[in-house]
Protein backbone atom coordinates (compact mmCIF):
# COMPACT_ATOMS: atom_id res chain seq x y z
CA UNK A 1 0.00 0.00 0.00
CA UNK A 2 2.79 2.42 0.93
CA UNK A 3 4.47 1.81 -2.40
CA UNK A 4 1.24 2.55 -4.28
CA UNK A 5 0.83 5.78 -2.32
CA UNK A 6 4.47 6.64 -2.99
CA UNK A 7 4.01 6.06 -6.72
CA UNK A 8 0.84 8.17 -6.82
CA UNK A 9 2.49 11.16 -5.16
CA UNK A 10 5.61 10.74 -7.29
CA UNK A 11 3.44 10.97 -10.39
CA UNK A 12 1.62 13.97 -8.97
CA UNK A 13 4.69 15.73 -7.57
CA UNK A 14 5.03 18.23 -10.44
CA UNK A 15 1.43 19.45 -10.43
CA UNK A 16 1.24 19.39 -6.63
CA UNK A 17 4.40 21.50 -6.42
CA UNK A 18 2.93 24.04 -8.83
CA UNK A 19 -0.22 24.29 -6.70
CA UNK A 20 1.79 24.77 -3.52
CA UNK A 21 4.12 27.36 -5.04
CA UNK A 22 1.10 29.38 -6.12
CA UNK A 23 -0.02 29.27 -2.50
CA UNK A 24 3.42 30.33 -1.25
CA UNK A 25 3.41 33.30 -3.63
CA UNK A 26 -0.07 34.46 -2.66
CA UNK A 27 -1.62 36.16 0.36
CA UNK A 28 -1.69 32.71 2.03
CA UNK A 29 1.99 33.18 2.80
CA UNK A 30 1.00 35.84 5.33
CA UNK A 31 -2.12 33.96 6.48
CA UNK A 32 -0.19 30.79 7.35
CA UNK A 33 2.40 32.85 9.20
CA UNK A 34 -0.34 34.42 11.30
CA UNK A 35 -1.86 30.99 11.98
CA UNK A 36 1.48 29.54 13.10
CA UNK A 37 2.12 32.49 15.42
CA UNK A 38 -1.36 32.38 16.91
CA UNK A 39 -1.67 28.63 17.42
CA UNK A 40 1.90 27.50 18.05
CA UNK A 41 4.07 30.35 19.37
CA UNK A 42 4.90 34.02 18.86
CA UNK A 43 8.63 33.49 18.39
CA UNK A 44 10.03 30.53 16.46
CA UNK A 45 13.67 31.57 16.81
CA UNK A 46 15.64 28.52 17.96
CA UNK A 47 12.58 26.25 17.92
CA UNK A 48 13.25 22.82 16.45
CA UNK A 49 10.41 21.96 14.07
CA UNK A 50 9.72 18.72 12.20
CA UNK A 51 7.52 18.95 9.10
CA UNK A 52 6.18 15.44 8.43
CA UNK A 53 4.92 14.74 4.93
CA UNK A 54 6.47 18.01 3.80
CA UNK A 55 5.67 17.55 0.11
CA UNK A 56 7.26 20.41 -1.86
CA UNK A 57 8.25 22.08 1.39
CA UNK A 58 5.83 24.99 1.72
CA UNK A 59 5.26 24.71 5.49
CA UNK A 60 9.00 24.09 5.94
CA UNK A 61 9.91 27.26 4.06
CA UNK A 62 7.39 29.42 5.90
CA UNK A 63 8.53 28.15 9.31
CA UNK A 64 12.19 28.58 8.41
CA UNK A 65 11.46 32.18 7.42
CA UNK A 66 9.91 32.66 10.87
CA UNK A 67 13.20 31.62 12.47
CA UNK A 68 12.63 27.93 13.20
CA UNK A 69 15.29 25.24 12.79
CA UNK A 70 13.37 23.01 10.40
CA UNK A 71 13.75 19.33 9.56
CA UNK A 72 11.44 18.11 6.81
CA UNK A 73 10.52 14.54 5.94
CA UNK A 74 8.62 12.93 3.08
CA UNK A 75 8.28 9.35 1.85
CA UNK A 76 8.57 10.41 -1.79
CA UNK A 77 12.01 11.26 -3.16
CA UNK A 78 10.51 13.32 -6.02
CA UNK A 79 8.74 15.57 -3.49
CA UNK A 80 11.97 15.99 -1.52
CA UNK A 81 13.84 17.04 -4.65
CA UNK A 82 11.21 19.69 -5.40
CA UNK A 83 11.28 20.78 -1.76
CA UNK A 84 15.07 21.18 -1.82
CA UNK A 85 14.86 23.34 -4.94
CA UNK A 86 12.03 25.44 -3.51
CA UNK A 87 13.98 25.98 -0.30
CA UNK A 88 17.04 27.03 -2.30
CA UNK A 89 14.96 29.47 -4.35
CA UNK A 90 13.58 31.04 -1.16
CA UNK A 91 16.89 31.07 0.75
CA UNK A 92 15.44 28.78 3.44
CA UNK A 93 17.79 26.63 5.52
CA UNK A 94 16.11 23.24 5.94
CA UNK A 95 17.36 19.70 6.60
CA UNK A 96 15.51 17.24 4.36
CA UNK A 97 14.99 13.53 4.95
CA UNK A 98 13.31 10.69 3.06
CA UNK A 99 11.46 8.50 5.54
CA UNK A 100 8.32 6.81 6.80
CA UNK A 101 5.97 8.88 8.97
CA UNK A 102 5.12 5.73 10.94
CA UNK A 103 8.76 5.07 11.95
CA UNK A 104 10.74 8.27 12.42
CA UNK A 105 14.52 7.93 12.58
CA UNK A 106 14.90 10.70 15.15
CA UNK A 107 15.75 10.44 18.83
CA UNK A 108 13.17 10.78 21.58
CA UNK A 109 12.36 14.33 22.72
CA UNK A 110 14.03 15.96 19.71
CA UNK A 111 11.55 18.61 18.57
CA UNK A 112 9.62 21.52 20.02
CA UNK A 113 7.00 21.32 17.28
CA UNK A 114 5.71 18.73 14.81
CA UNK A 115 3.62 20.03 11.90
CA UNK A 116 1.75 18.13 9.22
CA UNK A 117 -0.76 18.94 6.50
CA UNK A 118 -2.92 16.58 4.43
CA UNK A 119 -0.84 13.58 5.44
CA UNK A 120 -2.59 11.57 8.14
CA UNK A 121 -5.42 10.46 5.84
CA UNK A 122 -2.71 8.83 3.64
CA UNK A 123 -1.35 6.66 6.44
CA UNK A 124 -1.90 2.91 6.72
CA UNK A 125 -1.56 3.04 10.53
CA UNK A 126 -2.24 6.61 11.67
CA UNK A 127 -2.36 5.68 15.37
CA UNK A 128 1.14 4.22 15.14
CA UNK A 129 2.30 7.40 13.40
CA UNK A 130 0.78 9.63 16.08
CA UNK A 131 2.54 7.55 18.75
CA UNK A 132 5.90 8.07 17.05
CA UNK A 133 5.26 11.79 16.64
CA UNK A 134 4.55 11.94 20.37
CA UNK A 135 7.86 10.17 21.02
CA UNK A 136 10.01 12.67 19.13
CA UNK A 137 8.36 15.71 20.74
CA UNK A 138 9.95 17.33 23.77
CA UNK A 139 7.96 17.73 26.97
CA UNK A 140 5.33 20.43 26.35
CA UNK A 141 6.03 20.15 22.62
CA UNK A 142 3.15 20.81 20.24
CA UNK A 143 1.62 18.88 17.36
CA UNK A 144 -0.04 21.05 14.70
CA UNK A 145 -2.02 19.02 12.18
CA UNK A 146 -4.23 20.18 9.32
CA UNK A 147 -6.24 17.55 7.45
CA UNK A 148 -9.75 16.71 6.24
CA UNK A 149 -12.22 13.85 5.82
CA UNK A 150 -10.83 13.17 2.36
CA UNK A 151 -12.78 10.44 0.51
CA UNK A 152 -15.38 9.94 3.23
CA UNK A 153 -17.89 10.19 0.38
CA UNK A 154 -16.87 6.66 -0.65
CA UNK A 155 -18.51 5.30 2.50
CA UNK A 156 -20.99 7.86 3.78
CA UNK A 157 -24.22 8.29 1.78
CA UNK A 158 -25.00 11.79 3.04
CA UNK A 159 -21.42 12.88 2.45
CA UNK A 160 -21.57 11.50 -1.08
CA UNK A 161 -24.75 13.46 -1.84
CA UNK A 162 -23.02 16.70 -0.81
CA UNK A 163 -19.91 15.73 -2.76
CA UNK A 164 -21.87 15.05 -5.96
CA UNK A 165 -23.77 18.34 -5.66
CA UNK A 166 -20.44 20.12 -5.37
CA UNK A 167 -19.13 18.43 -8.53
CA UNK A 168 -22.27 19.45 -10.41
CA UNK A 169 -22.01 23.05 -9.26
CA UNK A 170 -18.34 23.24 -10.20
CA UNK A 171 -19.16 21.95 -13.69
CA UNK A 172 -22.00 24.45 -14.09
CA UNK A 173 -19.63 27.29 -13.22
CA UNK A 174 -17.12 26.04 -15.78
CA UNK A 175 -14.34 25.59 -13.24
CA UNK A 176 -11.62 22.96 -13.44
CA UNK A 177 -12.53 20.47 -10.71
CA UNK A 178 -9.51 19.60 -8.56
CA UNK A 179 -11.28 16.50 -7.24
CA UNK A 180 -11.88 14.90 -10.63
CA UNK A 181 -9.36 16.55 -12.95
CA UNK A 182 -7.41 14.02 -15.01
CA UNK A 183 -3.96 15.18 -13.85
CA UNK A 184 -4.76 13.96 -10.35
CA UNK A 185 -5.42 10.43 -11.59
CA UNK A 186 -8.52 10.61 -9.38
CA UNK A 187 -9.62 7.01 -9.92
CA UNK A 188 -6.28 5.66 -8.79
CA UNK A 189 -6.40 7.77 -5.64
CA UNK A 190 -9.93 6.55 -4.91
CA UNK A 191 -8.76 2.94 -5.10
CA UNK A 192 -5.91 3.70 -2.69
CA UNK A 193 -8.28 5.59 -0.37
CA UNK A 194 -10.48 2.50 -0.12
CA UNK A 195 -7.56 0.67 1.49
CA UNK A 196 -6.83 3.42 4.02
CA UNK A 197 -8.48 3.34 7.47
CA UNK A 198 -9.21 7.06 7.84
CA UNK A 199 -11.22 7.26 4.60
CA UNK A 200 -14.22 5.80 6.43
CA UNK A 201 -13.81 7.40 9.88
CA UNK A 202 -15.37 10.61 11.17
CA UNK A 203 -12.67 13.16 11.84
CA UNK A 204 -11.39 15.07 13.77
CA UNK A 205 -13.36 13.19 16.45
CA UNK A 206 -11.18 10.13 15.89
CA UNK A 207 -7.98 12.20 16.08
CA UNK A 208 -8.97 13.81 19.38
CA UNK A 209 -9.75 10.45 20.96
CA UNK A 210 -6.56 8.77 19.74
CA UNK A 211 -4.27 11.66 20.58
CA UNK A 212 -5.73 11.83 24.08
CA UNK A 213 -5.26 8.08 24.57
CA UNK A 214 -1.58 8.41 23.59
CA UNK A 215 -1.02 11.11 26.19
CA UNK A 216 -1.52 14.36 24.30
CA UNK A 217 -3.48 17.24 25.77
CA UNK A 218 -5.85 18.66 23.16
CA UNK A 219 -5.41 22.42 23.05
CA UNK A 220 -7.55 23.29 20.03
CA UNK A 221 -9.73 21.54 17.49
CA UNK A 222 -11.18 23.89 14.88
CA UNK A 223 -13.58 22.46 12.30
CA UNK A 224 -14.13 25.89 10.74
CA UNK A 225 -10.45 26.61 10.22
CA UNK A 226 -10.89 26.52 6.45
CA UNK A 227 -12.89 29.76 6.60
CA UNK A 228 -9.81 31.82 7.32
CA UNK A 229 -7.31 30.09 5.04
CA UNK A 230 -9.25 29.08 1.90
CA UNK A 231 -10.35 31.46 -0.84
CA UNK A 232 -13.90 31.38 -2.17
CA UNK A 233 -13.12 28.98 -5.00
CA UNK A 234 -11.50 26.50 -2.60
CA UNK A 235 -14.46 26.71 -0.24
CA UNK A 236 -16.70 25.84 -3.19
CA UNK A 237 -14.37 23.15 -4.56
CA UNK A 238 -13.90 21.32 -1.26
CA UNK A 239 -17.20 22.13 0.42
CA UNK A 240 -17.84 18.47 1.28
CA UNK A 241 -14.41 18.02 2.86
CA UNK A 242 -13.36 21.22 4.68
CA UNK A 243 -9.96 21.14 6.34
CA UNK A 244 -9.81 21.09 10.12
CA UNK A 245 -7.03 22.06 12.51
CA UNK A 246 -6.04 20.13 15.59
CA UNK A 247 -3.42 21.32 18.07
CA UNK A 248 -2.17 19.03 20.82
CA UNK A 249 0.56 19.25 23.44
CA UNK A 250 2.76 16.55 24.97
Amino acid sequence: MLEEIKQYWSERSTSYTQENLAELNSEKNKLWGEVFSRYICDDFKGKKVLDIGCGPGIFSILLSKLGAEVSALDYTSDMIEYAKQNALNHNAQIDFFIGDAHHLEFEDNSFDVVVSRNLTWNLSNPKKAYEDWYRVLKKDGKLFNVDANWYLQLYDKKQNEIYQKDRKKIAELGLSDHMTNHYLNAKKMEEIAKMLPLSRIERPKWDKEVLSSIGFKIIACDRNFYQEIWNEEEKLMFNATPIFLILAQK
